[in-house]
């Protein structure tokens, strides 16, 4: 059977406008969380560390993503160099960060609408938002891109807004206040609310069959998007948490917990009654459909790639005739993140997504090093700088992190182990003979 392609048609600036987009929301909830597990200090050790596995991460991600540059990002790195089996963990570990990830975030748009629209069930919002974004998916990826751009800009410059107000109040001493609550023992504990501050940003990758001169745009893209990333990070921290010390934007005033520190922070400047709050939350909601939309793209992407060459049932490789995009794999997998919204557990969802990721993280490092060994001549339009000091980095941190989860996750890492451990079984069984061995 003929082997099916994507469209060409992402320029650089869509690039960037995807590689922040798919992390964007990580800004705006859900790290807060990480507070109440280490303090600002615990939060603020853990994420610089984290920085530094992104930065050192990204810079590996672009020599494969330049080198190979296929859809199935990590699943075609790690299956080149590791041979299939492993490439299928890879490819799963990638499907189950990509796959698991929205559903959280539709969970916080429903929520986010639920705060103008009362009367509007939270589920069905989400569910809707699968709908509407999965259908913008399947149209075409120029679209997507297009409108992935203009909401990610949108999100950025609320942030920038954000801080543009908050910033004034800051004051070093709401810094130091009970900076670790848990001693050390907090920074551990602290680090999957770290990662979810950029969680996705390898999702680039998963596009670069669909960019346009990818040895040079993907550099572009993804040098960009982290870059700017970074910087929010620290800005967003740093104005949220300098406004009234972190208790004020982990608890609300009657004492329950909330994964919204910015409208926290921005209450305690302006009130909760001021028009400038109303609108900064309204277009607050800009970062989580970013997030939500951007993940949506990468997933469908990397389960394509998976059933394109035979790891995976055939049906998910298929492309739609007249839109050129992966209509399968994307109605597949809002399938998928559907029944997850349902179960109700958006933060264990969250956990078991940041253990893919991790994973994936780790075995990308692994392969980038077996690679340089095994296919020294392989065209490298751009060559990570400081190897291999570069890759063993984010491969050390990135297996220092996975353990710390394992140790404070028992449960969710047993569920995630088991749910690898059945899908290589699977595939094994029924895939392993007709997988397409191709590079």
């Amino acid at each position: 059977m003929e082997q099916q392609h994507l469209k060409r048609t992402l320029t650089p600036l869509l690039l960037w406008g995807l590689g922040v987009g798919y992390v964007i929301s990580g800004m705006y909830f859900g790290w807060n969380l990480g507070l109440e597990k280490g303090g600002t200090g615990g939060l603020a050790i853990a994420t610089a560390v984290i920085v530094v596995l992104y930065t050192a991460f990204t810079f590996g991600y672009t020599e494969l993503a330049c080198a190979i540059p296929k859809a199935g990002g990590g699943f075609d790195y790690a299956r080149r160099a590791l041979g299939n089996d492993w490439g299928f963990i890879a490819g799963m570990t990638q499907a189950i960060e990509f796959i698991l990830a929205p559903p959280a975030i539709a969970f916080a748009i429903g929520a986010y609408f639920n705060l103008f629209a009362p009367e509007l069930p939270i589920l069905t919002i989400a569910i809707i938002a699968y709908l509407v974004f999965t259908a913008l998916n399947i149209y075409g990826v120029r679209a997507a891109a297009l409108f992935e751009l203009i909401i990610t800009f949108l999100a950025v410059m609320e942030l920038l807004l954000f801080a543009g107000i908050t910033l004034p109040e800051f004051k070093w001493t709401h810094i130091q206040h009970n900076a670790f609550p848990n001693g050390m023992e907090g920074v551990f504990a602290s680090i999957p609310f770290a990662i979810w501050f950029f969680l996705g940003i390898e999702g680039v990758a998963n596009v670069a069959e669909e960019t346009v001169n990818p040895q040079k745009t993907i550099i572009k893209g993804f040098g960009s998007a982290i870059l700017t990333l970074v910087a929010l990070c620290i800005l967003t921290f740093t104005a949220s948490v300098g406004v009234a010390g972190w208790e004020a934007i982990v608890y609300t005033a009657d004492g329950t917990t909330s994964d919204s520190p910015l409208p926290l922070a921005l209450a305690r400047v302006v009130g909760d009654n001021h028009g400038l709050y109303h609108i900064l939350i309204a277009i607050g909601l800009f970062g989580l459909v970013a997030s939500f939309h951007g993940l949506t793209l990468a997933a469908g992407r990397a389960s394509f790639e998976l059933g394109r060459l035979r790891f995976a049932p055939p049906f998910l490789g298929t492309i739609h005739p007249r839109f050129k995009t992966p209509a399968t794999a994307l109605l597949f997998n809002m399938l998928i993140g559907i029944l997850a919204l349902l179960t109700g557990k958006t933060a264990e969802i969250i956990t078991i997504s940041v253990f893919g990721a991790i994973t994936l993280y780790i075995l990308s490092m692994i392969t980038l090093l077996v690679l340089r060994k095994k296919e020294p001549e392989l065209p490298r339009p751009f060559r990570v700088p400081l190897y291999p000091f570069t890759p063993i980095v984010a491969l050390i941190i990135g297996i220092v992190a996975l353990l710390a989860m394992l140790y404070e996750n028992h449960l969710l890492g047993g569920i995630y182990l088991g749910m690898l451990a059945v899908a290589f079984i699977l595939y094994k069984i029924f895939f392993s003979n007709r997988s397409n061995t191709s590079a």
